[in-house]
């Protein structure tokens, strides 16, 4: 039995929900991830009448497929979807029964309309939180659209695949055989990157916002939930929505909350958002912020949208060495989350840059999963907590270089190796390895701002208590912001008090 009783319980709610009959093909091998898969397909189909299963011949050994009893779909699970791609698989039963998604109409006729074919790959690992989205979207596109496949391959039941792939990063998304993408994608994302995205002048149309919030993180979530309450036309621009929350694995210092994932909490907060007025744009990011009679925010798609008040709520993003071959061996090696890349680097020796809470946090990580880490740490000494580092040190196959700072990454196709310089003597040294986590802390996205607003000397912008910028009717909140600590937390506060403060600018001017 390959599902517990907890998770069959849970399961057999979702199977209740089906709607039509469903057909799983499956084509098993004598290995053991073979034996694993048919215990799980015939668990799914002892626990619903509307599910039955049968053999057949399939690309890969071993994979099945998600069908309708006459109509091959064309969603197929090459590994066996558990841990974080479980979601997936209850995702793919029901959709194909014929459960509506929880999709916006335009973005499902978007998919309905696209031409050609479309066979889609996406290589995963099942402790990859990004990855679900990805394949979730996907296979819902394979559902919409006759003319689109979708396979998610488990990069640890296929290795032979990734090693001659060079796969590196998880989720990486082939199409028609080449390349698409890696990384994060939400189905609007991988619209946009088939060309089939938002008409540029629908937005420059829009009339003025009362509120227009720019960024979708927990900053921008509250804002816009707290502007919409008080009954004001209110827009929320964004890369994405969630920011890099959704980037986030563990969250164990949300009140109310004992634990809970990234992608989780931002479901929420999307969810909530929507439950309002709320106009949400999607896949735009800002290039430039002018105050006329309204303030304008220039996007870089060349729409402009206009705004009463402004909040800025773009968030902060990874800061990066800096170093010769960061750029060129991104996913090819460099890589900036453990959880979802560790395990493509099992038996391998890596370095982690960075020694900070983040930095020997991945370090442990990586530890159970890699042949040997190396630690590098700019200053004389590690920044992290004291329960980290104590932890650290137990570890038989952790290696900590103080005082190193990072010269160069090295490699040909991928990572071979990392220089750097003993501060101590100024020598150079060199490692042979595998992979490189930066783990070297935040930078706010405000670079788009120019000199109009006014920012700390590390780029933050500088507000009052009531979320004010120095420019009238331009308000910020968040990880952009100087505020003192960059918690989810607290930035779904400062966004609500940005969104108060707009709202008693509107009323007073």
């Amino acid at each position: 039995m390959i599902l517990d009783a907890e998770i069959k319980a849970q399961l057999s709610q979702y199977l209740e929900l089906l709607e039509n009959n469903v057909l799983i093909k499956i084509n098993p091998g004598s290995d053991d991830i073979s034996k694993d898969m048919l215990s799980l397909v015939n668990e799914l189909a002892s626990m619903s009448s509307k599910i039955t299963v049968e053999k057949a011949v399939l690309e890969r050994t071993p994979s099945f497929s998600i069908n309708r009893p006459n109509e091959d779909i064309g969603i197929t699970f090459a590994g066996i979807p558990l841990g974080h791609e479980f979601t997936s698989l209850v995702l793919a039963l029901l959709q194909t029964s014929g459960r509506p998604p929880r999709v916006d109409d335009k973005v499902i006729n978007q998919v309905k309309n696209l031409s050609g074919k479309y066979n889609f790959e996406t290589y995963i690992s099942l402790s990859c939180h990004n990855c679900p989205e990805v394949v979730q979207s996907l296979n819902l596109m394979s559902i919409l659209n006759p003319n689109i496949t979708h396979t998610m391959i488990d990069g640890a039941a296929f290795k032979d695949e990734v090693e001659n792939r060079n796969i590196l990063a998880v989720p990486s998304v082939y199409l028609n055989g080449e390349f698409f993408s890696s990384g994060r994608m939400t189905i609007e994302e991988i619209l946009g990157k088939l060309g089939s995205g938002e008409d540029i002048s629908e937005l420059s149309n829009k009339e003025p916002y009362d509120v227009l919030i720019v960024g979708g993180g927990p900053a921008g979530a509250s804002a816009a939930i707290y502007a919409a309450r008080k009954g004001i036309r209110t827009g929320v621009v964004a890369e994405r929505f969630g920011g890099q929350v959704m980037d986030t694995l563990g969250i164990e210092n949300f009140i109310s909350m004992k634990y809970t994932e990234g992608p989780k909490l931002v479901a929420s907060l999307e969810e909530h958002v929507n439950q309002y007025n709320v106009d949400v744009m999607k896949l735009q990011r800002a290039k430039h912020l002018t105050k006329k009679d309204y303030i304008e925010v220039e996007l870089e798609s060349g729409a402009i949208l206009k705004g009463k008040t402004v909040i800025i709520s773009t968030g902060a993003r990874w800061r990066k060495v800096g170093v010769p071959g960061e750029e060129e061996f991104k996913t090819k090696g460099v890589a900036y989350c453990p959880h979802c890349d560790g395990p493509l680097f099992a038996g391998k020796d890596v370095a982690v840059i960075g020694g900070g809470n983040s930095g020997i946090e991945a370090a442990i990580d990586l530890a159970g999963i890699v042949k040997h880490v190396t630690v590098l740490e700019f200053m004389p000494e590690l920044k992290a907590d004291a329960v980290l580092q104590k932890r650290l040190y137990s570890l038989p196959n952790v290696t900590v270089i103080k005082n190193a700072q990072t010269k160069e990454i090295t490699g040909t196709d991928k990572v071979n190796g990392i220089s750097y310089i003993n501060r101590d003597n100024g020598e150079v040294h060199h490692i042979e390895l595998q992979g490189v986590f930066v783990q070297i802390g935040l930078v706010p996205n405000t670079d788009w701002l120019g000199e109009e607003v006014n920012r700390s000397r590390f780029g933050e912008i500088i507000v009052d208590k009531y979320g004010a910028t120095n420019i009238p009717g331009v308000f910020a909140a968040g990880d952009c912001t100087d505020s003192a600590y960059k918690q989810i937390i607290i930035s779904m506060g400062s966004g609500a008090t940005a969104a108060l403060g707009a709202f008693d600018y509107l009323i007073r001017s």
